[in-house]
């Protein structure tokens, strides 16, 4: 079997950066942003944070799937015929649309609270009285999806890592007689 050193590399970095970024923003940045002074700074702040965080984010989003592709590749003999690794790829694949699909979404609003600059906010995601009521709306939303990237991430750590048990020679053998005898 090859190595895989530089697809693995890439797909653990890349998710590593993208699920601790947002759980880092979402417990520090949002809240921290409270602490700037006045309503329209705590936007400002939670605004500039997000906004820099994006082309990271957006980095690491794509080393994840660029690794993910190259692991798909190296381990195709693996997916045809050890009993498992196709249903745990597949489950893996979903969660990883439906993160890629969740962190659009929060860009998308994100960027509608960005362009409206120093709105007044009581922190990041929590809309003040005085705050647009479309940028209300958006910071509600994103005070929820604000823990569903992470959530998401987090469960693609923990399949990444059985996926890495499934490696171990003892769980191939075992997998491969199963699909021949299953």
């Amino acid at each position: 079997m090859a190595r895989n050193t530089l697809s693995r590399s890439l797909h653990d970095v890349g998710l590593a950066a993208w699920f601790g970024g947002t759980l880092a923003n979402a417990v520090a940045l949002n809240a921290a942003a409270a602490e700037a002074g006045d309503a329209k700074s705590t936007g400002a702040v939670a605004n500039t944070g997000w906004d820099r965080w994006t082309p990271v984010n957006a980095a690491a989003i794509g080393a994840h799937l660029l690794g993910s592709i190259g692991q798909l590749g190296g381990n195709k003999e693996r997916l045809a015929g050890q009993q498992g690794v196709a249903g745990m790829s597949t489950v893996k694949t979903l969660l990883t649309v439906a993160a890629l699909g969740v962190t659009g979404y929060s860009r998308v609003l994100g960027k509608k609270v960005s362009t409206y600059g120093s709105v007044p906010a009581k922190s990041g995601t929590k809309a003040a009285k005085s705050t647009p009521p479309e940028v209300a709306t958006a910071q509600g939303q994103l005070a929820l999806l604000q823990w569903v990237v992470p959530a998401l991430t987090g469960t693609l750590v923990v399949i990444s890592s059985f996926a890495g048990e499934q490696q171990r020679g003892s769980e191939q053998a075992k997998g491969s007689a199963g699909r021949i005898l299953g």
